[in-house]
């Protein structure tokens, strides 16, 4: 099968390392980089010796695909714009701004034949995949998700920065409408925007989620818990591991159930590699992304919730 025309819009911090994994896959062809900063930008396209273009639309006419690592703020119209021109499109998290952006991508891909996939790298996890087929019907979900500050990434709110990541997580996991929402953020190191935020999240099917981000912690940790019927599943995202905590029956009631401890064999992954290999897969094939468009608008119309009832709870405590 022919390798696939790539084009990585931005290349700063994250984007840089789209353009490795595509120059390194034998299915892709990185013909190309775009980025306003064309010092910067400069390295990146000698480093890989492609074209490098300030103006992101000079690459339009030349790719079957493009991954867009840009400010969110400029998700939309980047985006918009590729699709229209029946560019398959991978766009990292959050898929847009507002839920009427999302809508507006999701109904351009539609329109025009072309592919978007929204960039929720821990779908990719290899501690993720490994309990494919395990997780069953979870009643109670614990998340933390704890980072040192950077400046990077704070033109957005801790939620849509880092949160929204566990939020896809638990909206594919438990795969039902969410019910009920109570949150609560704080800026402390940002001026406006949360930069740590707690929700509890309600289901139809009963579960319920408690979920923490910070990314002003001294430590960094990623880690979920799941509680279902019949097992206790823990994943550590940063180290890939994955254990199961089972109860095996007893004869007696009046005994206490015995527990089991297994820690899931995992070969350790490369997530962004993965999610690449699979956006260029169903460029390929003409299939349905890993996450789709609606996935993405569906973290993000429950991250913006999340916000909403954080800042109203900021503006009646005069904060």
């Amino acid at each position: 099968m022919k390798p696939v025309k790539v084009g990585v819009i931005g290349v700063g911090y994250l984007g840089k390392f789209h353009a490795e994994k595509y120059a390194a896959l034998p299915q892709a062809d990185l013909v190309g980089i775009a980025d306003t900063n064309t010092e910067t930008a400069g390295e990146i396209a000698e480093r890989f010796s492609v074209p490098l273009h300030s103006d992101y639309r000079e690459l339009l006419s030349k790719v079957d695909a493009v991954s867009i690592v840009v400010p969110t703020e400029l998700h939309h119209k980047i985006a918009l714009d590729c699709l229209e021109h029946g560019i398959d499109v991978l766009v990292e998290k959050p898929i847009t701004t507002t839920l009427d952006e999302a809508d507006d991508l999701i109904a351009a891909a539609h329109k025009n034949k072309a592919l978007l996939q929204v960039g929720h790298l821990e779908r990719f996890n290899a501690a993720v995949l490994a309990l494919d087929g395990i997780l069953q019907k979870p009643m109670f979900i614990e998340s933390h998700r704890l980072a040192p500050f950077k400046a990077r990434g704070t033109d957005v709110d801790v939620i849509l920065d880092i949160m929204i990541h566990d939020i896809d997580i638990i909206l594919n996991i438990v795969g039902a409408p969410v019910t009920s929402i109570h949150a609560v953020g704080v800026p402390v190191v940002s001026t406006e925007k949360n930069d740590i935020a707690n929700v509890r999240l309600e289901f139809a099917t009963g579960c319920i989620a408690n979920v923490t981000a910070s990314r002003i912690s001294v430590k960094e940790m990623r880690k979920i818990r799941i509680f279902q019927q019949d097992a206790y599943l823990s994943i550590d995202y940063a180290d890939q591991q994955a254990e199961i905590y089972r109860k095996l029956g007893s004869a007696d009631d009046d005994e206490m159930p015995q527990i089991t401890y297994e820690q899931i064999d995992i070969t350790q992954g490369d997530s962004l590699n993965e999610e690449i290999k699979a956006f260029i897969s169903s460029v390929q094939n003409r299939s349905t992304p890993a996450v789709p468009g609606e996935a993405g608008r569906d973290a993000l119309k429950v991250a913006l919730e999340i916000v909403k009832q954080s800042e109203a709870k900021k503006a009646a405590l005069n904060l």
